[in-house]
């Protein structure tokens, strides 16, 4: 056997005998169980959910409007008293002189629900016609408004974050039915150069139906110009009392899980 043959050999031997090793120190992975992928703690707190039929807010839920006060709320002038008109029948009305209302307390991601009817005598068209807004964290507006058999440009309609994204069906209901607004919102996360690091977010149902789906919010909803990036912390809930001349709408049932 030349020299090259027992080279050749010598590696033959090397490479068995590693093998060989390999096999023998590296057993198979263990057999999965069905034990091994679960986890039991931390168990997620029990609530106790809202009731449909009445209409109560789960158990873990900040009640904003129980159909009594408005002691949730101040004004968005000068945080005096918020002068909104309380009726008999646990809902409440836009008082139009008073202007804007808002929490008193102030929030980042949140669930809200928030029920409002527009008048059954409404009267205008367009962007006047029972106007109003719901501002998240007091610079995000979902509209608010009659989109019944009203046109108006769509990212301004009932459901749209307004002057950005339309709403992706118009499910609204008709002058003096109540409509049901359930918002999924993530707050933003910002850079230290003050431009959006993670942009706010926001899910709604209207009326149970999906119309924004985490859509991404641009910046600030502005009348005039394009949204606009203003680093800002935890917000409050804004109820808007716009100017159009048509008659004032009215609210119920409001309440909001923090997230």
């Amino acid at each position: 056997m030349n020299r090259f043959m027992k080279c050749g050999a010598l590696i033959a031997a090397s490479l068995i005998s590693a093998t060989a090793y390999a096999q023998t120190t590296y057993p198979e992975p263990e057999r999965m169980r069905p034990g091994m992928s679960e986890f039991w703690l931390p168990q997620p707190r029990v609530i106790t959910p809202g009731n449909i039929q009445t209409g109560s807010a789960p158990s873990d839920a900040i009640v904003l409007f129980d159909g009594r006060d408005l002691a949730a709320w101040e004004s968005s002038r000068d945080k005096s008293a918020a002068g909104w008109t309380v009726n008999g029948n646990g809902t409440f009305t836009v008082n139009k002189q008073a202007g804007d209302i808002q929490t008193k307390q102030s929030f980042d991601d949140f669930q809200l629900h928030i029920e409002w009817c527009i008048p059954e005598n409404i009267s205008g068209q367009s962007q006047a016609r029972g106007n109003s807004g719901i501002h998240l964290q007091g610079k995000y507006e979902v509209q608010v408004m009659d989109s019944y058999v009203n046109e108006t440009y769509a990212n301004g309609q009932a459901a749209s974050i307004y002057k950005q994204s339309p709403p992706l069906v118009n499910a609204m209901r008709k002058p003096g039915e109540w409509n049901v607004y359930d918002i999924l919102y993530s707050a933003p996360v910002f850079k230290d150069d003050g431009t959006y690091r993670i942009p706010p977010r926001v899910t709604v149902l209207h009326n149970g139906v999906v119309v924004q789906h985490n859509t991404t919010i641009l910046g600030t909803t502005e009348y005039i110009g394009f949204p606009r990036v203003q680093p800002h912390g935890a917000g409050p809930i804004i109820l808007q009392s716009h100017g159009d001349p048509s008659e004032p709408i009215s609210f119920r049932n409001i309440w909001i899980r923090e997230l």
